[in-house]
């Protein structure tokens, strides 16, 4: 970027700036690591036309449908982040095993996205102590994902305490 070009930051926020600089690696590396989650999130299976989803109760249907945008949002947002700061964002992977999820039941699948979610708050915890002080953006990104994710937590061991009850 030239000297006092206008860029356009995550979240939609336009800043006049001298030339941006590079973040440094760790901080693109914990970042991706994080993208990586997001992409390879078991959520990302509950969708519309989701067998899971045509099961559950609007209760369980609803906060699944709203972590699932949510997830996109955050994928976009992190990918978004990665490139201002002069990094590249990891393209995802296909998952062969993933086949196999439509042959379980929702029962099956809430305690799996319940230890999922709290392998991705760990995961988002462990950044958050890397990047430190080294990216005021990525500390402000993560500190928002991690609350998202902490309450979407409360929720999925909600729905599978009620589910798990109810069978």
């Amino acid at each position: 970027m030239s000297e006092g070009l206008t860029t356009q930051r995550p979240e939609n926020i336009v800043v006049h700036s001298p030339a941006m600089p590079s973040a440094p690696v760790a901080v693109v590396d914990a970042l991706n690591s994080l993208l990586e989650a997001q992409q390879n999130s078991i959520i990302r299976f509950m969708g519309e036309g989701s067998p899971y989803l045509s099961r559950a109760t609007a209760e369980v249907r609803r906060p699944l449908a709203e972590m699932l945008r949510n997830n996109v949002r955050r994928r976009r947002e992190l990918h978004d982040l990665i490139e201002y700061l002069g990094g590249y964002p990891l393209p995802a992977r296909l998952q062969p095993e993933e086949q196999y999820l439509a042959f379980l039941s929702l029962k099956f699948l809430l305690p799996k996205l319940v230890d999922a979610k709290r392998l991705v708050i760990q995961r988002y915890e462990n950044a958050e102590r890397a990047i430190g002080p080294d990216s005021p953006e990525a500390d402000d990104l993560l500190r928002r994902h991690l609350a998202e994710h902490r309450a979407e937590l409360a929720v999925l061991e909600k729905a599978a305490a009620d589910v798990i009850a109810a069978k």
